[in-house]
């Protein structure tokens, strides 16, 4: 009973419980930007959970549940959110500079945090409701229950591939989850609370494909071909392979749902061109094509 009481009141004072001034929302940008920054910058960080605070929303989506929990209004949580947003993402990229080779060209990525920015004050105004603790505080979390719910899911997937890379991704997500779900749903909210992950998973393993790549890759021998070439494959091949481009920058296209590999021919009149075309997944979780030449059969 200690103990429930004790997870409670954790809880009750992470959420409602905290003094958010104005001097704490601006320290709480300012160390999560640097954070954020050493991350990106060191290179024992790359292709691991950490990186992922400087590419996905899950992490910054925590840090405002945060500041709107803690809010005393939905005008407050809508200022102090956005706020925050406002100093932190760009002093992440302005930290970076100084060691980027990109110098002050890395803020053409800065787009799409900015735009994020921009749509934090409409979102933390409704998003102050879940403190309510109502069918609205439900209503409010459901998306965001379905997005870590989805985002839990392909970490998972990509740590049983690539273990341990993105387990702490997995986990972040389920402890937000529950986090969420005790804290913002009481009673029979519970129950629906933890059903919408749990079903925005199910329907990412069982609806969409865990691949889907259709892209353009060079030849790695510089080969030219002509409007006559054409592919020799199998016609059921999981990995289906096209002429994109012909002339001086030849490109085949790759379109495939599975990971994996396929061999196929090029036939350009008198001339042949063998090459095997791989599709796979690197440590960071990206997919990736690579086409080789190979010996003729």
């Amino acid at each position: 009973m200690n103990k429930d009481k004790h997870n409670r009141n954790l809880i009750d004072r992470l959420h409602g419980g905290l003094n958010m001034s104005w001097p704490a929302v601006i320290i709480f940008a300012v160390g999560t930007a640097v954070l954020t920054a050493v991350f990106l910058i060191i290179p024992v960080f790359k292709d691991t959970s950490f990186i992922r605070m400087g590419v996905t929303v899950e992490a910054w989506m925590f840090f405002a549940v945060i500041i709107m929990a803690n809010a005393k209004s939905p005008l407050e949580s809508a200022l102090k959110t956005f706020v925050f947003f406002l100093v932190s993402q760009p002093l992440i990229y302005l930290i970076q500079v100084l060691f980027s080779s990109l110098d002050w060209s890395l803020f053409r990525f800065y787009g799409y945090w900015f735009r994020l920015t921009l749509l934090t004050f409409p979102a933390a105004y409704i998003g102050w409701y879940i403190t309510k603790k109502n069918w609205l505080s439900a209503a409010i979390l459901a998306p965001v229950l379905a997005y870590l719910g989805v985002t839990a899911y392909e970490s998972l997937m990509h740590c049983i591939r690539h273990f341990p890379y993105l387990l702490v991704a997995c986990l972040f997500c389920i402890l937000q989850i529950v986090l969420y779900v005790l804290a913002f749903l009481p009673g029979k909210k519970r129950i629906i609370g933890a059903a919408i992950p749990i079903a925005a998973a199910l329907f990412m393993f069982f609806a969409v494909p865990e691949v889907d790549v259709n892209a353009t890759v060079f030849l790695p021998d510089d080969a030219v071909l002509t409007d006559a070439a054409e592919i020799i494959m199998e016609d059921d091949a999981k990995i289906q392979v096209s002429i994109a481009y012909t002339g001086p920058d030849s490109m085949v296209r790759v379109q495939t749902k599975n990971f994996g590999s396929i061999d196929f021919t090029i036939r350009d009149g008198d001339a042949e061109y063998y090459y095997t075309a791989e599709v796979y997944e690197d440590e960071g979780g990206h997919s990736q094509i690579r086409v080789t030449p190979r010996l003729p059969e």
